[in-house]
């Protein structure tokens, strides 16, 4: 790893912090440089280890209070309508802001954030976007954003956002390959997939344990349905991003994911219960718990019997039932408890939602659920509770705004296989008929998947018994 870099070599770089204490800017670009490798190094002393010290080192830099508060507002698991110490951190970054003379950048950052905490995150893209614009090596500017688009759905922005500053990037840039990473990733969600391969492998060859370029990877070999490829590839680089704290149960449940698309629940479910279920219960990090609740509803849909699992997951989901932080959490929340049949936590979960949704509010993701959040989760439930004519009703008419709650092409690919599991199972002709047209648009997307024809079969035969 490049040695830390102190107040000068900030200033160097163009990207002045403003504050006396070369710790203090040191200790920041510890935390950033964990940010992007998705990794606590123990080395450094983790990110929440790294972050105490750098307020001990300067309690009045700004961008010390910005990086801490970004980290916690863009993690997904918390915000200041639900947490006191943030609102607080909040407000003590802002005030120390207006009572400082910090450069136009730094007061953009600051802006950012209020922004984001107040649920209007295109509009902290913006700002970021205009950091970018006069300081394109500005990685946290860079991450920040990427990680907003990720949750807006805003792929074609997420690509485009590095495509603009990718040229200022030369490899002597600390961590420059990561951005390649990035880029890598807008690319594949906007399905230039040759292209998106090429600098995900140029990553790896400049840094072997980089745990996202490999993830892209995996993506790429997932929304192709070259499975062979994608368990290869998993196998042979496990050790390398395993250790990568933040990113490899996500990672897993990619391996896992090729498993239940040939069908081979026995050693999707060995990944699970070896490494999916633990990492989760250690971190209990809304990522983890996403992944967990996503694996098993896929392994639900196709008829597994999970014994207990669910209620695991459900114990770490349902003390966030009633956030409505992130639409894409909330239905990965459902998931948990339709799974676990705990009808209590799921009304707690509706009906806590449909009261914030009510009020008029600047929160985006808010906003959103009275057209794409209460639907998609009354299917969930309508399709629980054996009602598919219905689940069909609420998703079919959503089915391509859906991409506005935000995850990955993979990660959605959740919601079309509910509607095709509903449209299969319904007692209408009508809906088995959209049930195989359906099917036969996943065919032509992801050519040779074996879990379409294994679907496509299931639906013949459905129509042999009508």
């Amino acid at each position: 790893m490049a040695p830390l870099r102190d107040c000068k070599a900030w200033k160097d770089a163009g990207l002045v912090l403003s504050t006396t204490s070369n710790e203090a800017c040191k200790l920041f670009d510890a935390v950033l440089a964990q940010y992007t490798t998705w990794t606590n190094n123990e080395s450094l002393g983790g990110i929440e280890g790294c972050l105490s010290k750098l307020k001990a080192a300067d309690p009045n830099f700004t961008m010390g209070h910005a990086i801490a508060n970004g980290l916690e507002l863009i993690g997904g698991g918390s915000s200041v309508r639900l947490s006191k110490e943030l609102d607080s951190a909040m407000r003590t970054m802002m005030m120390l802001s207006k009572s400082q003379p910090l450069t136009e950048r730094e007061k953009l950052h600051v802006s950012a954030l209020d922004m984001f905490a107040s649920g209007q995150l295109p509009k902290a893209c913006d700002l970021w976007e205009q950091i970018l614009q006069s300081h394109p090596t500005d990685l946290l500017a860079l991450k920040f954003s990427q990680d907003t688009y990720f949750y807006l759905g805003y792929q074609a922005q997420m690509r485009d956002s590095v495509a603009r500053v990718y040229p200022f990037w030369t490899p002597d840039i600390p961590l420059s390959s990561y951005v390649k990473g990035f880029y890598a990733f807008g690319l594949m969600e906007t399905n230039f997939f040759d292209r998106a391969e090429e600098l995900a492998r140029e990553a790896l060859a400049i840094n072997k344990t980089d745990a996202w370029s490999a993830h892209t990877i995996a993506h790429i070999n997932e929304m192709k349905a070259e499975v062979k490829k994608g368990l290869e590839f998993m196998k042979e680089t496990e050790t390398n991003w395993k250790n990568s704290d933040m990113l490899a149960c996500h990672n897993y449940w990619h391996w896992a994911l090729y498993f239940i698309e040939k069908g081979e629940y026995e050693a999707a479910l060995t990944i699970y219960d070896n490494h999916i279920a633990p990492r989760c219960l250690s971190s209990g990090s809304m990522l983890d718990i996403v992944d967990n609740s996503s694996m098993l509803y896929r392994l639900h849909l196709e008829g597994v019997k999970l014994g207990d699992r669910w209620n695991n997951v459900l114990q770490l989901a349902k003390k966030h039932s009633r956030d409505h932080i992130l639409l894409f959490n909330d239905a990965h929340l459902l998931m948990s408890s339709l799974g676990a049949k705990d009808q209590k936590t799921t009304d707690e979960l509706l009906t806590t939602l449909q009261e914030l949704a009510k009020a008029p509010c600047e929160d985006h993701e808010l906003s959103l659920a009275p057209r794409l959040g209460l639907p998609l989760y009354q299917a969930f439930v309508e399709f629980e509770n054996g009602n598919c004519d219905k689940a069909v009703d609420l998703l079919y008419p959503i089915r391509y705004q859906l991409i506005e709650v935000g995850g990955s092409n993979a990660q959605r690919d959740v919601f079309s296989q509910l509607l095709i599991h509903a449209a299969l199972n319904s007692k209408s002709q009508a809906k088995q008929n959209l049930a195989r047209c359906l099917l036969r648009e996943r065919d032509a997307m992801r050519p040779n998947s074996p879990m379409t024809e294994r679907l496509i079969r299931k639906a013949a035969a459905v129509h042999s018994m009508a």
